[in-house]
């Protein structure tokens, strides 16, 4: 999870563990939590005891209580009984996040062993002032405790893009007193940055950055499937979403959608793109004059799964994001854009058409960004339930939990089962994008408009294009 503190609004970050055991308890746990609004390292924090209750919907609660006391109160929506979105209802800070059941087989020597696809995301100390940092690569692991080498891209605010930098030899390993055993919990060192980690399985770990250099929060999954290795092999359409902010100029948050089909020869057409820039909206239709669109794999670092891709529109300026896959049709992106700083995903776009009808059925929803009206900006945390149906209007219902801690005073910021009714407009054959109204009915009702780009009939990629926030985010059917 990741986020600001309520009272300073720094960095918030927390990544750990705990026990669930089947009938409402927590039985034990392990965290580790960083603020930088402290002058302290981050702090790793036992976890004694805590209740939890979901509803058949998805939906429900979880308390996490730690051993030096107090507690975490989060509300959850689950996808399935292995995943789901997370937010923070406890008024100290404004974060969300997401959980995965771990497997503990795999915490053991070994667990770590091919490449993975990472993706980092918070803020850093190298410039004057604080400054916001996106981190995203591959680093490749022996299953021995070494690193043995990858390529990574550093967008840090405060400077240019690094492009293309390759990832020093380190070690990796579980913790030796308990914590490694019990929590799947470990330390690894990438390019002079040290992080805590948590094993998800020998696939996919969460971590968190624990030195002097700032934080970051993300996690590493294994690279998997055939990547391609130069233009020809990247072939397709896809949809991506990335979140951050404009660092000059125009201050304020940044909020990117799109999608675009790759020819196999290095040059991408079919282009819809949508930005929020602090709630300025733009829109570049597949019908706008469109120059400089190509993309390139990088065969210098082949087999990385990185790429480039960039289109220029007069309305936009000329867009650059970095992209690494972590599978043929699934990558992390970053937006090396001038004066950005963002991170996000792009999945690869099944061809349509996308009807009420093929998206039919219950999602999970989990939205982020900065909310822009007074008394100030700050960030907005939402999870929900939804039920798609076939209709064509009012086509929409379910309920969610949100904070905004800087709107509301009460309840510490928390709105918790709030109805939501809304419509899903579609576009044409739904590849482009798409409109979803929603209507919040809370004791001081609001709407909010987001652009949709479906990845298939199961994900949607969601950005508001309203000017009182900027935020995005994904809505998952739900398995189970």
């Amino acid at each position: 999870m990741s986020g600001v503190d309520a009272v300073s609004g720094a960095y918030v970050a927390r990544v750990g563990s705990f026990e669930a055991d089947g009938h409402g308890n927590v039985t034990g746990g392990l965290e580790d939590v960083l603020n930088l609004s402290n002058a302290v390292p981050a702090s790793q924090i036992s976890l004694t005891s805590g209740t939890y209750r979901i509803l058949p919907n998805g939906k429900g609660s979880i308390t996490l209580n730690a051993s030096s006391g107090g507690s975490l109160q989060l509300s959850v929506c689950l996808k399935s009984n292995a995943e789901g979105f997370l937010v923070q209802v406890d008024g100290a800070a404004a974060t969300s996040g997401s959980l995965s059941l771990q497997t503990p087989a795999d915490f053991a020597a070994g667990f770590l062993n091919g490449k993975y696809v990472f993706d980092f995301s918070g803020r850093s100390f190298a410039g004057a002032t604080p400054s916001v940092i996106s981190l995203i690569g591959q680093f490749a692991a022996d299953g021995n405790g070494n690193v043995t080498g990858g390529v990574m891209d550093v967008n840090d605010s405060a400077f240019a893009p690094t492009g293309a930098m390759p990832v020093a030899a380190a070690t990796y390993q579980l913790d030796s007193n308990g914590n490694g055993t019990n929590f799947g919990r470990g330390t690894i060192a990438l390019n002079e940055r040290t992080y805590a980690f948590y094993v998800v399985d020998n696939a996919h770990i969460r971590m968190l950055e624990e030195d002097a250099q700032g934080g970051t929060q993300g996690e590493a999954v294994l690279q998997a499937g055939a990547i391609p290795t130069q233009n020809s092999a990247f072939q397709g359409s896809f949809v991506f979403l990335s979140e951050g902010f404009l660092t000059k100029g125009n201050f304020g948050p940044l909020g990117r959608a799109g999608r675009f089909t790759a020819d196999g020869s290095g040059g991408i057409s079919k282009i819809t793109f949508d930005q929020n820039i602090n709630g300025n909206n733009a829109h570049v239709s597949q019908t706008s004059s469109i120059s400089s669109a190509t993309y390139s794999m990088d065969t210098n670092n082949a087999g990385s799964g990185r790429g480039t891709f960039t289109f220029h529109n007069s309305s936009v300026g000329t867009l650059t994001f970095v992209f690494y896959l972590s599978a043929p049709g699934k990558a992390v992106v970053q937006d090396v854009s001038t004066t950005s700083a963002g991170d996000g995903l792009m999945l690869a776009q099944t061809a349509g058409p996308f009807t009420t009808s093929s998206l039919a059925g219950n999602y999970i929803l989990n939205w982020t960004g900065i909310q822009l009206v007074s008394p100030s900006p700050f960030q907005e945390d939402f999870i929900g339930q939804g039920a798609q149906s076939t209709a064509t209007g009012s086509n929409f219902s379910g309920e969610v939990d949100y904070v905004e801690l800087g709107l509301n005073s009460t309840n510490n910021g928390a709105t918790l089962g709030t109805g939501i009714s809304g419509t899903l407009t579609i576009t044409a054959d739904g590849t482009q994008n798409n409109a979803y109204k929603i209507a919040f009915g809370s004791s001081s009702p609001f709407t909010i408009n987001f652009l949709a780009y479906f990845a298939d009939n199961q994900t949607v990629l969601m950005l508001c294009s309203d000017n009182t926030r900027t935020t995005g985010g994904l809505a998952v059917q739900q398995t189970q």
